[in-house]
């Protein structure tokens, strides 16, 4: 049955500041992070009690504790107990799928309101016992007699105590991301110096929206931290340029400098229907009008001969979602490419503005060409402000729909790259 959809309204969120890999957070679980997270986000709006109609987030780095751990930070917060809740996880592009998802499900009328959520720790890892370990200790759990144990122990090794260690690579490549990011500089000619601009951009953007107060209603401090520790207010182009080469020592480009930090954190964000908002006395400060996922061939499928950078899914998914909706690249006032790497983002720009690439990627006519770099990230992004992966779509949803608030009208387009050779965009307006 066919019925008129609803706008997506987007009320505003809360995120805890990020945190350097095994610093202010070092100690803090998913779901630590994940419920301070929610509980600055109620606390804002003046949610405590209220049910949602469904709280969507997830992690991309989860142990067996990290079991329901949506559900289970939701139950840790004001919210009332019967809020219906689920895990999602897309890599990067977590908690821009789980908007996605709050979104389509208020526009069909089936919810009034819901929360996308993201939490992720590197400093946290799940560590797991070998597979020779794993296989002993099934066999001893099997066992059915004293003598059917020893023999389990005696098959023991001490190679078996060797603990394995998340995956930083690729599965079908064996490449980590930093490498395919060299690759793709390499590809499109992205020069080092290009790169390291990029990145002081960045934090120089973030440092002055933190201290034009851009934030105090998007952050909440959590355990003593009270602005992102990866922000660099005062580094240098000098101080970037003396950072070595760190996935291509001979060749390389890519530096800690120009690539996002390996980040713990955790971001909400609220949609609701306007009439909801509306009986809350809450004030809407964008909609999410329109959305797109991709995925790219980035290892030769079927022993193709073209094989696409890993992180430029979103270089096919904007153009579709663009001719969808009837706009041009150039339609926007605000631009928030997620920054994986500078060199990923600068390779996504120069693509959209190659005729070759358009025209026998893309299939288009003509290049969607350049944008207006002014509007790119003003508010800095996340080379300054950290990644952890699945928090960075709420992150940057809910910047964006403060800057159209602030603007008092306008659009602003969202691109977000993600592992294994996938994508998310969409448009938000006022």
């Amino acid at each position: 049955m066919n019925q008129p959809t609803r706008k997506v309204a987007v009320l505003g969120g809360n995120r805890i500041p990020f945190a350097r890999i095994n610093t202010a957070y070092r100690s803090a679980s998913n779901q630590d992070m994940l419920i301070a997270a929610l509980h600055g986000l109620v606390e804002r709006f003046g949610l405590n009690g209220l049910r949602p109609g469904l709280i969507a987030g997830g992690a991309v780095v989860k142990s067996a504790r990290d079991f329901n751990l949506t559900r289970e930070s939701a139950l840790g917060t004001t919210l009332d107990a019967t809020t219906p809740c689920m895990d999602v996880q897309q890599a990067c592009a977590t908690s821009m799928q789980a908007a996605f998802i709050i979104a389509d499900r208020i526009a069909l009328g089936h919810i009034e309101c819901g929360i996308a959520c993201g939490v992720d720790s590197a400093s946290c890892p799940p560590i797991g016992v070998s597979e020779g370990m794993r296989r002993l200790l099934l066999e001893w759990n099997r066992a059915r007699s004293f003598q059917d144990r020893l023999s389990a122990l005696a098959r023991f090794r001490p190679r078996h105590l060797i603990p394995q260690l998340p995956a930083t690579a690729e599965p079908r490549t064996r490449m980590s991301m930093g490498q395919h990011a060299e690759v793709s500089a390499k590809h499109w000619v992205i020069t080092r110096r290009e790169q390291d601009e990029f990145a002081l951009r960045s934090h120089r953007a973030l440092a002055a929206a933190y201290e034009r107060g851009f934030f105090r209603d998007l952050v909440s401090p959590f355990n003593g931290l009270e602005r992102d520790n990866v922000l660099r207010a005062d580094t240098t182009l000098e101080k970037l340029a003396s950072l070595s080469p760190a996935f291509d020592r001979a060749a390389g480009t890519i530096t800690a400098g120009n690539a996002s930090a390996l980040t713990d954190g955790a971001a909400a964000v609220l949609l609701a229907s306007e009439d909801w908002a509306k009986g809350l006395g809450l004030p809407v400060q964008a909609y999410l009008v329109a959305e797109e996922t991709a995925a790219v061939d980035f290892f030769g499928h079927g022993g193709a001969s073209y094989k696409e950078g890993l992180l430029l899914a979103p270089v096919y998914a904007v153009p579709r979602m663009l001719q969808r909706a009837g706009l041009r690249l150039q339609d926007f006032d605000f631009y928030e490419i997620h920054e994986a790497f500078a060199a990923q983002v600068l390779c996504t720009l120069k693509a959209w503005n190659d005729p070759v690439f358009c025209h026998e990627r893309l299939g288009l006519e003509s290049p969607l060409g350049e944008i207006d770099r002014a509007k790119l990230n003003v508010a800095g992004s996340s080379l300054a402000t950290g990644h952890p992966f699945a928090a960075t779509g709420a992150r940057i949803l809910a910047t964006l729909a403060k800057l159209l608030e602030e603007r008092g009208k306008g659009r602003g387009l969202i691109s977000i790259c993600a592992a294994g050779g996938q994508g998310v965009c969409a448009v938000v307006e006022r």
